[in-house]
C-alpha cells in the first residue's frame, strides 16, 4: 500500500481487501444487514391501522410512533374527490405545487382561504405502515381545516352571487364575481358533508377510536410479548423451514416440487404467514414485518425468524411442525383450512371493519344557479 496515501484512501483499500478475503455468503450477509439499517432508519412507523368510513367514503388511518394521527394520502384525496395517486409514480413528490401546497389547494382562487398554520400542515409525511411498506400520510388534523377553506370560498361565492343579484334588482348591469370554479361545487359539498359528520366528534378522536389505539391494556400486553418474542438483534441465520414443509405446500396446491428450490411463488410467503406466523402472540408477525420491510424491489432482505428470540423460535417450530401434520392429513388445500381451524379452534384473524360514521344532510344552495337578468321596475 502506497505510504503516502492519505488515512481515507488506506481505509477505502483496506476495506476492499477485507471483503474480498470474505466468503462470498458472508459477503451477502453483510450487504443485507446493511440493507436492513438502512431502509429502517428515520422514518415514522405505524403502531395501529384502521378505517373511517364517512357514509362511504373511506379514508384508511393511522397511528405512527411519534404519536401523529394521519390519513394515507390516497384515501385522503379521494375521499376530497381527487385522483389518489400522483401520475408517473412520483408518490408525493406531485402532491406539492403552488408555494408548497398540495393540488387540491393549489388553486388561485382558494389562497386567499389558506393559513399559514394550513401550509405547515399540508406537506405529507413519509412513514411505515404494520406490513413495513413505505406509504404518505396527512396529518389527520388537516381534513377539517381544507374542508373549511372550501366552505369559506363557497360562503364567499353565495355573497358575491346574492349582492350581483340585489344590484340587478336595482337595475344595475351588474357581472357576479363568481369565486368557486364549477369544477370545485363537488368538492364543496363533499367538505360540507365531511364537515356536518366531524361536528360530534374531533378527527382525532375518530382516528383513536377507528384504530383502537387508546387501548391501553391491549398495547401493555403486546409489549410484554414482543419483549419475550422480538431479538434485539439481527440473529444469524439457521434453517428452520425442512424441505418437507414446502413439499407439502406445494403437494395440496397441486404443484411440482422440485426439492432445494427456495425460489418459489410470492403466495407461498403469503401462506407462512397465514398458518404459521400469524398463530404466534398477537403483534409478533406485524413487529417482524415492521423490522424486516418490503423493499421497493418487492421482497424482504432477509428471514423473518432472524428477528425471534429463542422463546421465539420455540413456538415458531412448534408451529411449524404442527402445519406440517396438518398437511400431511389433507388432501388439498380446502381440506387444510378445514383442519387447521379444527386444530387449533379458532378463526384465523380477519381485517377490522372501518369506524362507520353517519351522514349529515347537507347544504343544497345552488352555487352556480342563474342570475335574474331583468332588473326590476319600480
Amino acid at each position: 500500500m502506497d505510504k503516502h496515501a492519505s488515512p481515507e484512501a488506506r481505509g477505502a483499500k483496506g476495506g476492499l481487501a477485507r471483503a474480498d478475503s470474505l466468503p462470498s455468503g458472508r459477503r451477502s450477509e453483510i450487504a443485507r444487514e446493511g440493507a436492513i439499517a438502512r431502509w429502517s432508519q428515520d422514518i415514522p412507523r405505524a403502531v395501529v391501522e384502521g378505517e373511517i368510513d364517512f357514509a362511504g367514503r373511506r379514508v384508511a388511518c393511522a397511528v405512527l410512533d411519534t404519536k401523529l394521527r394521519v390519513l394515507t394520502q390516497e384515501t385522503f384525496l379521494t375521499t376530497l374527490g381527487r385522483a389518489g395517486k400522483a401520475k408517473g409514480g412520483q408518490g408525493s413528490q406531485r402532491m406539492i405545487r403552488v408555494g408548497g401546497l398540495p393540488p387540491f389547494l393549489a388553486a388561485e382562487n382558494l389562497l386567499q382561504f389558506v393559513s399559514d398554520e394550513l401550509r405547515q400542515a399540508a406537506t405529507p409525511v413519509m412513514f411505515r405502515t404494520l406490513r413495513g411498506i413505505k406509504a404518505y400520510g396527512y396529518d389527520a388534523k388537516l381534513l377539517p381545516i381544507v374542508c373549511e377553506v372550501y366552505l369559506l370560498a363557497r360562503d364567499e361565492h353565495l355573497r358575491a352571487l346574492k349582492f350581483a343579484q340585489e344590484r340587478r334588482e336595482k337595475g344595475e348591469q351588474v357581472e357576479a364575481k363568481a369565486v368557486l370554479l364549477p369544477s370545485q361545487e363537488r368538492i364543496v359539498q363533499t367538505c360540507d358533508m365531511l364537515m356536518r359528520t366531524m361536528a360530534k366528534e374531533h378527527i382525532v378522536a375518530l382516528v383513536d377510536k377507528a384504530t383502537g389505539y387508546h387501548d391501553e391494556e391491549v398495547r401493555d400486553e403486546i409489549t410484554k410479548i414482543l419483549e419475550q418474542y422480538i431479538a434485539p438483534h439481527l440473529m444469524p441465520w439457521t434453517l428452520r423451514f425442512p424441505d418437507e414443509f414446502f413439499r407439502q405446500v406445494y403437494r395440496i396446491h397441486g404443484w411440482p416440487y422440485v426439492p432445494g428450490n427456495r425460489k418459489m411463488p410470492q403466495c407461498v410467503g403469503t401462506f407462512i404467514n397465514k398458518y404459521v406466523y400469524e398463530p404466534l402472540p398477537p403483534g409478533v408477525l406485524e413487529k417482524l414485518q415492521e423490522l424486516n420491510p418490503v423493499t421497493e424491489k418487492g421482497w424482504r432482505t432477509t428471514q423473518n425468524h432472524r428477528f425471534l428470540t429463542d422463546t421465539g423460535n420455540i413456538h415458531l417450530d412448534r408451529q411449524i411442525t404442527s402445519t406440517i401434520t396438518i398437511m400431511a392429513l389433507s388432501d388439498n388445500k380446502e381440506q387444510f383450512k378445514d383442519n387447521f381451524n379444527r386444530v387449533h379452534s379458532i378463526k384465523l384473524p380477519e381485517k377490522k371493519g372501518p369506524l362507520r360514521l353517519k351522514a349529515e344532510k347537507v347544504s343544497s344552495l345552488p352555487l352556480f344557479a342563474t342570475l335574474d337578468v331583468t332588473p326590476k321596475v319600480a
